[in-house]
């Protein structure tokens, strides 16, 4: 059960998983063998989403930029993703879990894109949350698929583009169909977004720590919820116009 009134919690929460390969380096071995210490990390994180009732979660978990990375370290988290498509879909599915790939799905071997395709289809109807998995994502990319959409309607004559606002735009984004995160945590001490959700992450509150993806825990995710709910969200309103009842 959950300790923290329900209106204080994030009802969408994106996480950066950082620091795998520091958290191997320190034990002197492979930086492989990070990405899959943090998959234990994945799996508390997604318990306490559950148990919380948060709605969406999603997870930075392989970016358009990784692909510049060592071949021997891209190869090692491609078998890791498909073990992990091989292995974890079908438990994800029976606790109601919708899962939902974001980005640039041609860079994949064509083996893991049609088990990305058989995850999302068999989880399409499930409630519990939805589970985003940003993989070859960008967020620049992500900005420029949505605008080439919109310029080849706009050509083909099926839109104006003087019609073009915020919420057209939106629509072509990926989450298009879900709240924009309420909260974002980055793993591993670095504080930047990285390229990740862009535009989603424009009002959204950011928590950082020093804690390495892997040695991730409930506690830790219970303080980013509280420091969360202390804060004021004011989305470009005064404190008055947000909490009325104090004003004089």
């Amino acid at each position: 059960m959950s300790n923290f009134p329900p209106t204080r919690l994030p009802r969408h929460l994106a996480i950066i998983m950082d620091g795998n390969g520091r958290w191997a380096e320190q034990r002197n071995r492979p930086r492989a063998l990070g990405h899959r210490a943090g998959v234990k990390a994945v799996q508390v994180c997604l318990e306490f989403c559950l148990s919380h009732g948060i709605q969406a979660l999603t997870l930075f978990a392989f970016s358009s930029e990784n692909w510049n990375r060592p071949a021997d370290e891209v190869g090692a988290l491609m078998k890791l993703f498909l073990r992990m498509l091989d292995s974890e879909v079908d438990e994800l599915h029976r606790r109601g879990a919708r899962i939902v790939f974001i980005g640039e799905r041609r860079d994949f071997s064509d083996v893991i894109q049609e088990k990305m395709h058989r995850a999302e289809l068999l989880t399409q109807r499930n409630r519990a949350i939805t589970l985003n998995i940003a993989a070859g994502y960008g967020g620049r990319w992500d900005i420029v698929q949505a605008a080439r959409s919109l310029a080849h309607d706009a050509v083909a004559g099926r839109i104006d583009p003087n019609a073009i606002d915020e919420n057209m735009f939106r629509s072509r984004l990926a989450l298009t169909d879900q709240p924009e995160p309420d909260l974002f945590i980055r793993t591993g001490g670095d504080l930047r977004i990285s390229n990740f959700l862009l535009w989603q992450l424009a009002y959204t509150e950011m928590w950082f720590t020093e804690t390495l993806w892997p040695d991730l825990d409930e506690a830790t995710l219970r303080q980013a919820m509280a420091d969360y709910a202390s804060r004021e969200r004011r989305f470009g309103l005064t404190s008055a116009q947000v909490q009325p009842g104090d004003a004089a």
